[in-house]
């Protein structure tokens, strides 16, 4: 069973992984901002 890779050469495919790889950015600096942050804070205090 051979995979045809050209049918993902549409640029829609490119958009969603773009908004993947934005979201996961986002909710990475999220939580260093929400979390890690005052925690840091925390401890050094």
């Amino acid at each position: 069973m051979a995979i045809d890779i050209s049918e993902f050469d549409h640029p829609a495919w490119l958009t969603a992984a773009g908004t993947g790889v934005g979201y996961l950015l986002i909710l990475v600096l999220l939580t260093v901002l929400l979390f890690l942050v005052p925690w840091g804070i925390f401890v050094l205090l």
